[in-house]
């Protein structure tokens, strides 16, 4: 083998090291990789009971080896089994175990000869393996090492002599959708579906300059971004809008020059089996799409099915403040690589129901999203981009009369260009934008406690203090107290001050004596008190608006504020222009 051959492999995968007693996996894994990302059975039975050699610990030590494994893969960080693995069955539970955290199996056999594995069986010392033991685990090897592909791993790896073992280098490279160095500024544009005028609007909008056509026979001519910034296509290129071909043409420039990136949308995806001669459903504007290309020359559709086929499923940037992908990514499936991320960057999910329309109703994913990366989405048209738990839907439906949409990002600035006509109607109107402005996405579910985002203990931090920790017990008795008796602290836009209780007076009848609360406060290391009435009782918060338009306006918009104010049983009311009334629970 040449010494300068690699094996390269995700950096983000569960490698599984196969190989009899004695096949040098240890001495192979000691090599390779850290000590923290190697797990051996061996280890972990002298976990469990102190003798990595007993077999009567094999099942809780692999049940540790297990648990480790899990941990280390939702946590992102590489992970190697050090185990014989000679067996089908015994690799079955590690394949099952990397496709669950969307993450690739990798296997690297030794499969070494018997004699190679008796010698250095013989040399152990800490321990007395029998010659049977070594021959009965390469027959069950050898028995199945042509079936590992079709057991899950996409990465094999066989090293047959030590020699190969000491030659072969490792490359760990990460996976496409790794661009956490790419940092920006990005304008990320939602669903085009053909309509070639409004890209061509938008990118002139943003700034784009255009410049000559690469090919000089077409019409079009490319845009080149201003200076330091990037695009980002989110998918639907194609179907139902008028120019299908155009807007490939110019997004695989751009992509091609380094100005642009691209991730497929689920129309993409059908085009291209289309374009390899699969069968697909002539529906939804395929039909308009292949008409289009069938005026182009085989070599665009050719180019083009290649570049369709070579889109990622979905980006992760800036360091992973950034997600960007089609249909969205929920936080557990960020960076990483499946068919079910893969699936759900194209589709999303769905709830099992149908809406009046016949559709699939999809599940909102992006009211249960708690993650700290910012995710860019579209693949359901809206009629206004909304925030939600820190994502984003910038598909404003423009080849169904609505418009062309771009997140400006960081700025996280909005540019849109309506649509020239309605190109295709949709099967589900897109609604238009009422008059009166509704609740947002965010206002809708802000009423929806998720108990995971207030239970157990908290970190909190704040201006005054780097960090405040919240024990659980604690937690739970002021949740306790908020549901039944306090206001809806998204109410709470500003949080008056108070005064640090002292302790309680000696002196009989008095709860406090000022010259005790005096000396508590000196004692305490505090110069200076400011003192002022009080009586007893419950504090109020008064929300004060100059007219009802500016308390929609501004409580509408607010992103820490619902109109739910207080607990149920508590009549909410809300002072406007000298004027009690009842706050609605859903605005009027």
């Amino acid at each position: 083998m040449d010494k300068k051959e690699k094996f390269t492999f995700p950096d983000l995968s569960l490698v599984v090291l196969i190989g009899a007693s004695g096949s040098g996996k240890s001495t192979f894994a000691h090599k390779h990789f850290l000590p923290t990302e190697v797990i051996s059975s061996d280890y972990c039975r002298a976990l469990v009971c102190d003798d990595q050699n007993s077999l009567a610990a094999t099942s809780d030590a692999f049940e540790v080896l297990h648990f480790i494994a899990a941990k280390r893969l939702a946590a992102g960080r590489l992970t190697v089994v050090d185990a014989t693995n000679v067996k089908p069955e015994d690799r079955k539970s590690f394949v099952e175990l990397a496709r669950q955290f969307h993450c690739l199996p990798v296997a690297i056999v030794l499969n070494m000869s018997e004699r190679v594995c008796q010698d250095r069986n013989e040399i152990r010392t800490d321990r007395r393996l029998g010659h049977h033991v070594a021959h009965r685990q390469l027959q069950n090897l050898r028995r199945s090492l042509r079936g590992l592909e079709r057991e899950g791993f996409r990465h094999v790896l066989i090293l047959s002599t030590p020699e190969e073992s000491d030659a072969i280098a490792l490359d760990r490279v990460p996976l496409f959708n790794n661009k956490k160095t790419e940092t920006g500024p990005f304008d990320i544009i939602g669903d085009i579906h053909g309509c070639y005028d409004e890209l061509t609007a938008l990118l002139e909008k943003l700034g784009y300059t255009r410049s000559p056509a690469a090919d000089t026979s077409s019409p079009e001519r490319m845009f080149i971004p201003p200076a330091g910034r990037k695009a980002i296509f989110l998918g639907d290129l194609v179907d139902r809008g008028p120019n299908s071909s155009a807007v490939l043409r110019l997004v695989m420039h751009m992509v091609a020059e380094g100005h642009a990136l691209a991730v497929p949308g689920n129309h993409d995806s059908k085009l291209l089996r289309k374009l390899h001669g699969r069968e697909v459903n002539l529906t939804h504007g395929i039909v308009e799409t292949l008409q289009q290309l069938e005026k182009e020359s085989p070599e665009f559709r050719l180019t083009a099915a290649k570049f369709l086929d070579s889109l990622v499923s979905h980006y992760v940037l800036d360091g992973g403040r950034l997600v960007v992908a089609h249909a969205g990514m929920k936080e557990d499936m960020q960076g990483r690589g499946s068919g079910k991320v893969r699936d759900f960057a194209l589709f999303g999910e769905t709830t099992g129901e149908v809406d009046e329309f016949g559709l699939q109703v999809r599940y909102n994913w992006a009211a249960d999203y708690r993650g700290p990366s910012l995710v860019v989405y579209g693949h359901t048209p809206v009629p206004e981009p909304e925030w939600l738990n820190r994502t984003i839907n910038i598909d404003t439906g423009c080849v169904f009369g609505g418009r062309l949409s771009a997140l400006r990002y960081p700025e996280k600035e909005i540019v849109s260009v309506p649509a020239l006509r309605t190109y295709y109607e949709p099967i589900r109107p897109l609604k238009s934008q009422p008059a009166t402005p509704q609740l947002s996405a965010q206002h809708a579910h802000d009423d929806l406690l998720d108990l995971a985002d207030v239970t157990g203990k908290r970190f909190i931090n704040t201006r005054l203090q780097q960090n405040i920790t919240v024990p659980e017990e604690n937690a739970m008795a002021a949740l306790e107290v908020m549901s039944r008796f306090a206001a809806n602290p998204k109410w709470l836009i500003y949080l008056p001050p108070t005064m640090s209780p002292t302790e309680t007076t000696r002196v009989p009848g008095l709860l406090e004596h000022p010259a005790e609360a005096f000396a508590y406060y000196r004692s305490e290391g505090v110069p200076k008190v400011i003192c002022e009435e009080k009586h007893m009782g419950s504090r109020a918060v008064v929300v004060l608006c100059r007219d009802q338009s500016i308390a929609q306006k501004t409580f509408r918009r607010h992103r820490k504020i619902s109109w739910n104010l207080l607990h149920p049983h508590w009549s909410p009311l809300l002072r406007i222009a000298g004027t009690r009334i009842p706050i609605p629970a859903t605005p009027q």
